[in-house]
């Protein structure tokens, strides 16, 4: 989740100033993530990264240690990691032997190795180093620390990088395909305060001052996805029985008092999941956990520890929406990862249309074609979806560069009309074969991997038998959308699809005249339905079932506030 999402749902959080700390201004460079790949970042691979966080609520500071392994899949001897100039690096060892030998300007770390490697070596770099930390004004649409407090007045901490890169935090490339193969993260906090982060917690510890807690994750961690958690919190554990026949702990970290409100949503954990492994397949990392944490901002898919800020309010659904959409990100996220921020559809569009699909798990048609209206209202078309080149987060996010929050509720009616176009089997099939690259999931024959707006087009394909490319055309690489022209003259009602892409168009369009449905192929050019008499009351696409252009829901969306 991210600044565009639903903004009218939600109010965010604004958190206040501390006294007399005045962290430096963060570079552009830096709050840019994404984008095409520099040429030092064009042939590495990150295998192992191990973090260390000394975190001093008080005076808002940092110190760390990250420990990387690269690997190279060709001769190289010029290294580039990505770090924000907040931090101050202390030393830098490569291969064990410390060097002077480095710049760290304009958010960038450079080095070069005396004699370079060849491929398939690696190096190992060392980075010690302190600093105030880039503060996020508004989390989580503004990223980096969040230092807050409890009503209690104990420290609260959180991070959330996704829309400025995981820089911000740690040492690391900052681009949507570095996941290191194993990640180990080591938090120190003052005692009486817990850490919570990703993966499976390893050992925990204490000093005469201070607690440390060493979380591993042992797949591939997005880098935007690893977060520090913070503060007093209490603890709800359980165990999920999978419908796959194995089982794995379900942990909600939530804030000392909260235990009522904790209780009641940690119910909702398992019936979430139900929901998931019905129809979408296997929860993706059962070796690690399905972790929550209460956070003081309102939320962001963190890797088996999801961000959970919504202070527990009902949802008319009858559901915790902001628990189910981080929760869909599990499988559109962190199990299938964009190669690209051109294609963040896959995780946004995926995971908004979650949840009108859980209505419709829960109460029926009613809530899921509900929901589907309310997000309609919302669709902006200036740009399209998808781009087909290169782009960093901003350009994506931001409603004048790129599409905004279209990848959210254009996504997911894009998803909606190809569901009603090619039928539930395939297009869950489909689904499962873009997260888990087979469409018979079970634990062990899937692994997190990338993909692209093409892989699901391919998927797609393959499993109809059928090419849909025009389909995606239309609806990811225009930013117009069709329009269904209805012309009648007499008994005789002409219909034909005005588009704004050279590619064919044709889709079934349903007709209701009276209480009769019928279902007619229209394309480009116009075809005839023949009504039962001249002034006969006839409805298009009575349960908008199809994408299309519709004035008045754009004339409404106009006159709301933004």
């Amino acid at each position: 989740m991210k600044k565009a999402l639903l903004a009218t749902a939600f109010v965010p959080l604004i958190v206040g100033g501390c006294a007399g700390v005045e962290p430096k201004e963060t570079l552009t460079e830096t709050l840019e993530t994404g984008g095409a790949l520099k040429p030092e970042h064009q042939h590495i691979n990150l295998e192992k990264a191990h973090l260390f966080f000394d975190i001093n609520p008080e005076k808002r500071e940092v110190k760390g240690k990250t420990e990387l392994v690269l690997s190279v899949t060709e001769k190289q001897s010029d290294f580039l990691i990505d770090f924000d100039n907040n931090y101050q690096i202390s030393t830098l060892f490569i291969n064990g032997r410390e060097t002077k030998d480095y710049t760290h300007e304009l958010g960038e770390i450079r080095f070069s190795l005396e004699q370079p490697i060849a491929a398939d070596e690696e190096v190992k770099v060392v980075i010690e180093y302190k600093g105030q930390p880039h503060v996020a004004i508004n989390p989580p649409w503004d990223g980096g620390y969040v230092w807050d407090e409890t009503e209690n007045g104990k420290a609260w901490i959180a991070t959330a990088v996704q829309g400025e890169g995981c820089d911000l935090i740690w040492p690391c490339i900052d681009h949507p395909t570095f996941e290191a193969k194993q990640t180990d993260i080591v938090i120190r906090v003052p005692k009486g305060l817990v850490a919570a982060s990703n993966g499976k917690l390893i050992e925990s510890s204490e000093g005469d001052d201070w607690s440390q807690y060493h979380w591993r994750s042992e797949q591939p961690q997005n880098n935007y996805g690893i977060a520090l958690n913070v503060g007093p919190y209490e603890v709800l554990k359980d165990t999920y029985q999978s419908r796959y026949g194995h089982e794995y702990p379900l942990v909600f970290y939530y804030l000392e008092g909260k235990k009522a409100e904790a209780e009641k949503l940690f119910n909702e954990f398992s019936e979430q999941l139900d929901f998931y492994e019905d129809v979408i397949g296997p929860y993706p990392f059962y070796a690690e956990k399905m972790g929550v944490v209460e956070t003081p901002h309102l939320g962001m898919e963190h890797q088996t520890i999801n961000a959970y800020g919504q202070e527990y309010k009902a949802g008319k659904y009858n559901f915790d929406w902001l628990l189910h959409h981080e929760l869909a990100h599990e499988w559109f996220g962190n199990q299938v990862t964009n190669t690209d921020w051109d294609h963040m559809w896959l995780h946004e569009g995926f995971g908004a249309y979650m949840q009108p699909l859980y209505g419709q798990y829960l109460h029926g048609d009613f809530a899921y074609h509900s929901m589907m209206y309310d997000s309609r209202i919302g669709i902006r078309n200036e740009h399209p979806v998808v781009s087909n080149k290169p782009m960093s987060e901003d350009d994506v996010y931001k409603a004048d560069r790129g599409p905004g929050s279209d990848i959210y509720q254009k996504g997911a009616w894009i998803l909606h009309t190809l569901r009603n176009l090619i039928g539930d089997d395939d297009f869950f099939a489909a689904t499962r074969k873009l997260v888990y690259q087979t469409t018979d999931p079970k634990p062990g024959n899937f692994e997190p991997h990338f993909a692209d707006s093409q892989d699901f087009i391919d998927a797609v394909n393959e499993q109809t038998g059928e090419d849909f490319t025009w389909f995606f055309e239309h609806y990811l690489y225009t930013a117009k959308l069709p329009e269904l022209v209805g012309e009648q003259k007499g008994s005789q009602l002409s219909l034909h699809w005005k588009t704004f892409n050279e590619a064919a168009f044709e889709l079934p369009v349903e007709v209701q005249v009276g209480d009769t449905i019928s279902t007619v192929v229209v394309g480009k050019t116009p075809v005839q339905v023949e009504l039962p008499t001249t002034d006969a009351h006839y409805v298009l696409d009575p349960l908008h079932k199809i994408l299309k252009q519709e004035d008045y829901l754009d004339a409404y969306a106009k006159e709301q506030p933004q």
